[in-house]
């Protein structure tokens, strides 16, 4: 494909457009222009180019299943070894290509399927470093289709320019790894450079601070500006199972086996996506449930083989000891550190005043023999949330009105950290400040922030049994500049829900505007499965019961805890009984319905399911209709069999003793 200047491309070009039979055209063997395949598909998410189920594949296997989650109107019309089959070299999709899952499959399958270069008007940044990571090229020049179906081989530099100079490196050195074995092995040892003083973010801050050089600067080299690859030192390293063996393969094939891992104590892998695998129906109906056992086996390889700390399934139970990010949190991250995860929902952490972002297999597989993660100086973008939040009113509600604004459909979050400020966020306890950097990844943010205090000293006593100081410089300056800042009056925010097919989608209760009955109701995941959230199950269920509500026979509700410290805070605050007696049937710790993969996924298209997971792209949770809530929101809709606010449930049925709420 490439020589030393140029790349050239032979196979077909492949238009990701909205028209489900243009793309079934294509297939057949049609050769269509850009003008002939009509709009691009926005939006392609990770989960539709290689959705959970086929995952448990993370070798050449991969290049039979690119996009057979694809969904184009209503159809999904790519189906299995479709790509290779087709001769294409060339995918054309539309804007924020990419979003979603950080999963390295998704790029790993593309270039196994023989695709060499994905086009598009605007990617995702975890999903285009991945690419780069792994030697799949990318560009937004949308003017390359007509060059490459006229046969040009295109000059190297055009996919290089305008990108930072480290990621220039890695594309011409033909991804991450070969990279790094020349010229990073051993650059943790390295201090930080020293900085000019200047007012910066609480986020550059932490950046400054792990920074390290790469080999081409000079130890007085300016300081980075946004946009500049960089490498940081890792507090901490982690993964899951979906991506241990694929890491450590990855890992073993460039280092040799066994790899020199870098300060090992620091590396936490664990099991909490697929624990619920023999109570999901599409793992079992595909056939995939050794495929499952073969990725936790390649999982406790790494563990055992390296001697690293592992949290894995609990004995005798389908669930888990906690779901990743939630523990990560719970047990390990402190304010003023740099994590890194195998997990898009690795800012979760950032609630704790942490540097906290995802990564893919090949960043990790670097990470733990370097002690570096590959990033971008991010800009940072302040979120104020001013006043106060109305009776009802929640942090989810917060994030999914925020994802609804023009600034993020338009991408402007892209790669952005968000720090959360102002009078509502400083009410929150730690848990609510989890779920507005948890969901920084559907903003397509770099990471979300908020900056410590005295809330996260008394997290951090009463979970962890630390006295924790701030330090003077944990904060953002006064006069910090921004790349954006976006003030939000609270008061104005009204319950929401996301409607199916993309978190983005919100709307306002008051205005849906028509009854949409509900078959299953789901609160859990690493979003909604925490201890505040638990608390907001137990006041809609206890209202519940207390005005003779059930939930309905023709609807399933599932609770799944976070954690097992969430489980004891359940046991200690006698709230089970008021779950089990409400109809709610209770679930260990695991990911479950949120990676589709356990009780709360939907099995058929027709299913309406109101949940409280943080994305709800096509098949994300199974094959059905996922609207997006807060927890209040998903247990009241629970209790009403419809979607339906904890405010409005308790108007229409105790309209004597109705509050605001």
């Amino acid at each position: 494909m490439t020589d030393s200047t140029t790349a050239t491309f032979s196979g077909r070009i492949l238009f990701l457009c909205d028209d489900p039979q243009r793309i079934t055209r294509q297939l057949e063997g049609e050769n269509l222009t850009r003008e002939q395949a009509g709009a691009l598909r926005d939006n392609v998410s990770t989960d539709e180019i290689t959705p959970t189920t086929v995952m448990t594949v993370y070798d050449d296997r991969l290049g039979d299943f690119p996009y057979v989650g694809f969904r184009a109107g209503d159809a999904t019309p790519i189906g299995k070894g479709a790509i290779r089959q087709g001769g294409f070299s060339v995918v054309v999709g539309g804007k924020r290509y990419g979003k979603g899952s950080s999963r390295e499959n998704s790029p790993m399958a593309e270039l196994s399927a023989g695709i060499r270069l994905v086009i598009a008007e605007s990617f995702e940044r975890i999903y285009r470093q991945n690419a780069h990571n792994v030697g799949l090229l990318t560009s937004t020049d949308l003017g390359l289709m007509e060059r490459i179906q006229a046969g040009e081989a295109i000059p190297l530099h055009e996919f290089t320019n305008g990108h930072d100079e480290l990621s220039q490196h890695i594309i011409r050195a033909g991804g991450l790894l070969a990279f790094s074995k020349k010229h990073m092995r051993n650059a943790a040892a390295a201090s930080a450079p020293s900085t000019a003083p200047r007012p910066r973010s609480l986020a550059h801050k932490i950046i400054d601070r792990a920074l390290v050089r790469t080999p081409w600067e000079s130890a007085d080299a300016p300081a980075p500006k946004v946009g500049d690859g960089i490498f940081l030192k890792a507090d901490w390293r982690f993964s899951h199972e979906y991506f241990t063996g694929m890491a450590a393969h990855l890992m073993e094939g460039a280092f040799g086996k066994p790899a020199p891992l870098h300060d090992p104590s620091t590396i936490v892998a664990f099991q909490d996506h697929l624990t619920y695998v023999t109570r999901s129906p599409v793992h079992q109906k595909m056939g995939l449930i050794e495929g499952v056992r073969g990725l936790a086996d390649g999982h406790y390889g790494f563990v055992n083989g390296y001697g690293v700390k592992g949290h894995g399934a609990v004995p005798g139970s389908l669930g888990s000891e906690g779901i990743c990010h939630a523990m990560m949190a719970e047990r390990y991250v402190l304010p003023g550190q740099v994590a890194v995860g195998t997990d898009s929902h690795t800012p979760h952490s950032g609630s704790l005043g942490a540097l906290c972002f995802g990564a893919g297999a090949t960043d990790m597989a670097n990470a733990w023999v370097t002690g570096l993660v590959r990033a971008k100086y991010p800009g940072v973008c302040r979120i104020e949330l001013k006043g106060e939040l109305q009776p009802g009113v929640h942090a989810k509600d917060v994030v999914l009105e925020l994802l609804r604004s023009s600034y993020i459909a338009e991408g402007g979050g892209i790669g952005m950290v968000f720090e959360y400020t102002g009078a509502a966020v400083e009410r929150m306890s730690v848990d609510d400040r989890a779920t507005l950097t948890n969901m920084v990844a559907e903003l397509g943010g770099f990471t979300g922030i908020v900056a410590p205090d005295a809330q996260t000293v008394k997290f951090l006593k009463e979970r962890r049994g630390i006295d924790f100081a701030i330090e003077p410089w944990m904060h953002s300056d006064p006069d910090a500049v921004y790349e954006n800042a976006i003030a939000i009056d609270c008061s104005t925010i009204e319950p929401m829900f996301a409607a199916p097919g993309d978190p983005g989608n919100g709307v306002p209760f008051s205005q849906i505007g028509r009854s949409v009955p509900v078959d299953i109701a789901y609160g859990g995941s690493c979003t909604a499965g925490k201890r505040a959230d638990f608390d907001e199950y137990l006041e809609v269920f206890s209202w519940g019961l207390q005005h003779g509500l059930k939930v309905p026979k023709d609807t399933a509700l599932f609770l799944q805890f976070g954690t097992q410290d969430v489980k004891r805070y359940c046991e200690e605050k006698n709230m089970l009984p008021v779950f089990e007696q409400a109809g709610a049937e209770m679930l260990m710790p695991g990911c479950g319905a949120c990676a589709n993969c356990g009780p709360g996924s939907s099995t058929s298209a027709e299913q309406v399911t109101v949940s409280a997971i943080n994305r709800n792209f096509p098949g994300r949770s199974g094959p059905g209709q996922v609207w997006l809530a807060s927890p209040a929101s998903v247990a009241a809709s629970a209790l009403a069999g419809e979607l339906i606010t904890f405010g409005e449930l308790k108007r229409r049925f105790a309209p004597a003793s109705a509050g605001a709420r």
